[in-house]
C-alpha cells in the first residue's frame, strides 16, 4: 500500500502561499518524503530528474534564471513544467514570472512560495513529509509521556489502563493518548505515537465517563506526540503463572516491524500501578544509559561464588 501525503494540508502546516490559486491542492497527493533542487534540470540536464519529488527554488536556481535569456528560459520552463510534479515552492521570498505561472497552471503544477531561507525550509519540509508518510497502525491502549520516556499501556478492554494513566498524569506526568493510540513509524528504529483528533486530551472512566484532561489539570499534563520506548502489558494475576523476577531477558513486542521492550505487569488488589509504571520507565532509561541491575546483581552472584569456591 502507498501512503501519500494532501498537498493542502502540508501547505497550511507550513504557512505557504499559493500563487496558482486555480489549482485545487486537496486534489494533490505528495508520495515521496524527499526534496529536489532542480538546478541541473533547469540547465537542460533531466538524466535521473526525480520529478516525483517537490521541486524547492532557491538562490542558486533564482539567480542561474536571472542570468539567462528570456527566450531560452521560457523553454527551460516549458519542459520543466511537463513534467508531473507535485509542486514547486519557491524560497526566500522569491516570486515566479507570469509565463512560469502560466505554464504551470496549464499543465496543473501548484507553485507555492514561502519567505523562509531555503536550507531551513527544506529541513523542516522533509520532516513534515517523513512524517505525514510513514507507515500508520492503530493500537488499544494509552500512552503517557513519563520521565521522559513513552510508556505505551496495554491490555484487555477494563484491566485499569486509564486508571493507571490518571495516576499518572497526577503525580506530574503527561497524556499523550487514551483509548486509541496512532502510531507511525518514522524510520526503522522510531515509533512515534499520537492521539485521533476526536479523543484528544480526552479519558474514559468507567462509572465518572469522560474527563478533559486538559481542561482539568492544565495544558502542563498532556502532550501531542510522543515516541514509543516501552510497552507495559497488564493482564490478570493467574496462580500458578510464571513471571520474569530478575529481568535478565528482555521480552518485545513487535509494532510495524519495530521491537519494543515489553513488560508483562500482572495485576493483583493493592498493586500501585502509577508508581510501578515509573519505576518501569526510570529502570528502562538507566538500561539505555548503560546500567542493568539484573546483571549487576548476576555479576555480584557469581563473584560471591567464586570467593566461596576459592576459599
Amino acid at each position: 500500500m502507498e501512503f501519500g501525503a494532501d498537498l493542502e494540508k502540508i501547505t497550511k502546516k507550513l504557512k505557504l502561499k499559493n500563487f496558482t490559486t486555480s489549482i485545487e491542492l486537496n486534489t494533490k497527493t505528495v508520495y515521496i518524503p524527499d526534496v529536489n533542487r532542480p538546478a541541473l534540470q533547469l540547465n537542460g540536464f533531466y538524466e535521473h530528474f526525480e520529478a516525483n519529488r517537490i521541486q524547492l527554488i532557491g538562490m542558486v536556481e533564482h539567480s542561474y534564471l536571472e542570468q539567462i535569456d528570456e527566450k531560452i528560459r521560457n523553454e527551460r520552463y516549458d519542459k520543466f513544467l511537463s513534467y508531473p510534479i507535485p509542486a514547486v515552492i519557491f524560497c526566500r521570498g522569491f516570486e515566479p514570472e507570469p509565463y512560469f505561472l502560466e505554464t504551470a497552471e496549464k499543465n496543473g503544477v501548484p507553485v507555492l512560495g514561502t519567505e523562509r531561507d531555503t536550507s531551513e525550509f527544506m529541513a523542516e519540509l522533509i520532516n513534515t513529509l517523513s512524517l505525514e508518510l510513514a507507515p500508520s497502525t492503530g493500537l488499544h491502549g494509552v500512552l503517557v509521556d513519563v520521565y521522559g520516556e513513552g510508556l505505551l499501556i496495554t491490555g484487555e478492554s477494563g484491566i485499569g489502563k486509564s486508571e493507571a494513566a490518571l495516576e499518572l498524569i497526577r503525580r506530574g506526568h503527561r497524556l499523550v493518548a487514551d483509548d486509541t493510540v496512532e502510531i507511525k513509524k518514522t524510520n526503522q528504529n522510531t515509533l512515534l505515537g499520537c492521539a485521533p483528533a476526536t479523543t484528544k486530551y480526552l479519558i474514559e472512566l468507567r462509572g465518572i465517563g469522560i474527563i478533559d484532561v486538559k481542561s482539568l489539570y492544565g495544558v502542563e499534563c498532556v502532550k501531542e506526540l510522543q515516541r514509543i520506548d516501552l510497552v507495559i502489558k497488564l493482564e490478570d494475576w493467574k496462580r500458578g503463572a510464571e513471571y520474569d523476577r530478575l529481568g535478565l531477558q528482555d521480552e518485545y513486542m513487535n509494532i510495524l516491524d519495530v521491537p519494543v521492550v515489553c513488560h508483562s505487569l500482572p495485576i493483583r488488589p493493592g498493586r500501585n500501578l502509577a508508581v510501578i509504571c515509573e519505576t518501569a520507565a526510570v529502570n528502562h532509561r538507566q538500561k539505555k544509559m548503560g546500567y542493568n541491575a539484573a546483571e549487576e546483581l548476576y555479576r555480584r552472584v557469581q563473584e560471591n561464588i567464586k570467593n566461596h569456591v576459592g576459599e
